[in-house]
């Protein structure tokens, strides 16, 4: 008698590999960390608890990305960094750390046990843990360095695409104040912005969108005048659709190569600018913990090389997570020529 053999349908891992399943497990990641950071006091005791679907979510979203970037051992590289950082943003209150903001013994050093205490990487001049002060610091620079990232790429893709499809008057004026914005020194500009505003994450945001939409907007818009000459557009217009439809279903899907390269690198800009802006005093302030601020705070003692730990430590967390984001885009950029 023949035995029939059933066809194993795909695995689990294929499944989550969609582009929907994807969507949703970014979502689980991203909302919860983002309402811990930004809405955490109005929460409450309990707002820990909001972070509990981000890190399955998070180590989900790891291992789909080993599968997807494993043509390229340096995308691989880059993803683990970030990772490492987001998982250890999301777990963070589930982890057996000291309080950051919490005063202990001062000027201990790296590998060092006090008051029944051992600090991994010593404490800080007011006696805060350094090791607990990198792991809570990482939150706000990737929530709000990422949520910046995101909006420029929203406004500057939009604007991109309603100059390169519609082109005409609706080009020139774009186009006018892009230049306009860009003739502005990046760093000048974020200074200028939030002068004016105040120091403050959402504040950072904007001056992210004003400082890296215009350039983020050129990109898309010599994409889109390539693309909107390809039949598959011609169709789309010969059936009578919308220009908003043509745009984003036709238009948009077909940039997204080059944008998601650029974007990791953009990401690497705005975390370094981020930093900075703490550091002159106009970015995050305190008292939570924050890598730019460690580094302004510790700046003075760290000439002291004994305590020049007191800055290494959030100096190696940032180049460690931009070494990330520049090491995925050159990953992605080499996987983009192989096929």
């Amino acid at each position: 008698m023949a035995v029939t053999e059933i066809p194993s349908g795909p695995s689990v891992l294929d499944r989550l590999s969609k582009p929907k399943p994807v969507a949703v497990l970014v979502l689980l990641m991203w909302l919860p960390l983002m309402a811990y950071v930004m809405f955490g006091q109005a929460i409450g005791g309990e707002a820990r608890a909001v972070l509990l679907p981000a890190i399955p979510a998070t180590l989900i979203l790891y291992v789909l990305g080993i599968r997807a970037f494993r043509e390229s051992r340096v995308a691989v590289i880059g993803l683990t960094l970030v990772f490492f950082w987001l998982l250890m943003a999301v777990s963070a209150p589930y982890l057996p750390l000291m309080d950051p903001n919490k005063p202990i013994a001062p000027f201990t050093t790296p590998f060092t046990e006090r008051n029944d205490l051992f600090f991994w990487l010593g404490t800080d001049f007011k006696g805060r843990d350094m090791l607990s002060r990198m792991i809570w610091g990482c939150q706000r620079v990737l929530v709000w360095g990422v949520t910046a990232t995101m909006v420029a790429y929203v406004v500057g893709a939009m604007f991109g695409l309603i100059s390169g499809y519609l082109a005409g008057w609706w080009d020139e004026i774009i186009s006018f104040v892009a230049n306009v914005l860009l003739s502005f020194p990046v760093m000048v500009l974020f200074i200028v912005i939030l002068n004016y505003l105040g120091p403050s994450g959402f504040n950072i945001v904007v001056a992210v969108t004003f400082a890296s939409a215009p350039a983020i907007m050129r990109i898309v818009r010599g994409l889109a005048l390539d693309i909107k000459t390809r039949d598959y557009v011609y169709a789309a217009q010969t059936r009578g659709e919308h220009p908003l439809y043509i745009m984003i279903f036709e238009l948009l899907p077909n940039v997204r190569g080059p944008i998601i390269v650029d974007a990791c690198l953009r990401l690497g800009y705005t975390t370094v600018a981020i930093t900075t802006l703490t550091f002159l005093g106009l970015g995050l302030q305190p008292p939570d913990p924050d890598w730019g601020l460690m580094i302004r705070e510790s700046a003075k003692t760290a000439m002291l090389w004994k305590f020049s730990y007191m800055l290494l430590v959030p100096a190696l967390a940032v180049s460690s997570l931009i070494l990330g984001f520049n090491l995925m885009a050159d990953g992605l950029r080499e996987m983009s020529l192989r096929d």
